[in-house]
């Protein structure tokens, strides 16, 4: 417990001015991390309704039509949050290889003819008669239990490099899948959280470094391979050189978080939603809340992602067992690494690409998962 205490807090070290008691941590942080997630699940149920009731009431003749199925992600994810908060955590290490296995199968499956759903040219989901789910949001905790369980049955630190294949095998049999999928986003949302469990992990600079190089070599590599994924690094240098193409969901984009100003045009006011931003209600709902809250509420919605990764942290640094640390570390990267990703897309920071934002946008497997 000593060693990773140790570890963790050479990570983290800004953090340490945040540690408390375990008893303390146990108690305040948990109702606090609570609280923000159950705030950004409502505020989200809201979001959704707002940027979607047009579509639904055009498509479906049901404004509440995405609401009622966000709704329903909702109640079956609280189910989960309030199943898995009386397991003993610990009990999961020794499912570590189930999950991963069974993780890989479902993304496997997606190839499968009529178990796999295509949408825009992409097969993502899989149909089980009822409902669909989309394995790669399962895949990438299955990855941090994996990975947490894997280091912390292993004393050595700094590890040797053939201790560290396991977990790259794991990370990369899943980003190889997904990537096939195609789904460049999650796949870059895993390779940085491969990254990331191999920092927590343990491993040395030369060997960070070594896995580092490959994995920044593979992403112009897979950009080149895919005619569209060039389509949209054009538009993201350009976006206006094709305004009606390519470039056209970056610009909705840019248009819909510049009319928000300071305290934005109002709640269930966005104009962009009205078939003019694509996936308003998804990848892209961040950019209706900056149109309707504004900057203040904007940041007001950041800083409650801030609070949850200082949350995780603070568990992460306060776990009883080296287990938990990692686990606490690694569910805290998806959150952050997700948000990060999602948000650097709607501002055009990075190439367009789908990702959810956790815990707001439309979609039920995220949301349950999350």
């Amino acid at each position: 417990m000593a060693e990773q205490k140790s570890t963790l807090s050479k990570k983290f070290f800004f953090f340490n001015i945040f540690s408390f008691s375990k008893k303390n941590t146990n108690s305040k942080t948990g109702k606090i991390l609570l609280c923000l997630v159950l705030f950004l699940v409502l505020f989200g149920l809201v979001m959704v309704y707002s940027a979607s009731f047009y579509m639904a009431e055009k498509n479906y003749n049901n404004q509440c039509f995405f609401l009622l199925k966000q709704s329903i992600g909702a109640f079956l994810g609280l189910i989960s949050l309030f199943f898995f908060s009386h397991i003993n955590y610990n009990n999961l290490s020794k499912f570590r290889l189930v999950f991963l296995i069974a993780s890989i199968i479902l993304l496997a499956l997606v190839f499968v003819p009529g178990l796999g759903v295509e949408n825009y040219g992409a097969k993502r989901w899989l149909n089980l008669g009822f409902f669909t789910i989309q394995p790669s949001e399962i895949a990438k905790f299955a990855f941090v239990l994996f990975a947490s369980s894997y280091f912390a049955s292993k004393k050595d630190s700094p590890r040797s490099f053939s201790s560290l294949l396991p977990v790259v095998f794991a990370g990369g049999s899943i980003c190889f899948l997904i990537i096939l999928e195609p789904n460049m986003s999650i796949t870059m949302c895993v390779g940085f959280l491969l990254l990331f469990m191999l920092f927590v992990g343990g491993v040395s600079a030369k060997q960070f470094l070594f896995l580092l190089v490959p994995i920044l070599i593979a992403v112009p590599v897979l950009i080149m391979l895919e005619p569209y994924r060039i389509a949209r690094l054009v538009a993201f240098i350009n976006p206006w050189a094709n305004p009606k193409g390519e470039g056209y969901q970056l610009i909705q984009s840019f248009y819909s978080i510049s009319s928000g100003g300071l305290f934005g045009v109002g709640l269930f006011a966005s104009r962009q939603k009205y078939l003019f931003l694509p996936f308003a209600e998804s990848d892209f709902i961040f950019s209706i809340i900056a149109e309707e809250w504004g900057i203040v509420g904007s940041v007001a919605i950041l800083l409650v992602y801030l609070g949850i990764i200082i949350c995780g942290i603070k568990i992460a640094l306060n776990a009883r067992n080296r287990f938990g640390a990692y686990l606490a570390s690694g569910i805290t990267a998806v959150i952050g690494i997700q948000t990060i990703l999602n948000l650097c897309v709607v501002t055009g920071l990075i190439p367009p690409t789908g990702l959810p934002l956790p815990f707001i946008s439309y979609g039920s497997t995220s949301l349950v998962v999350f």
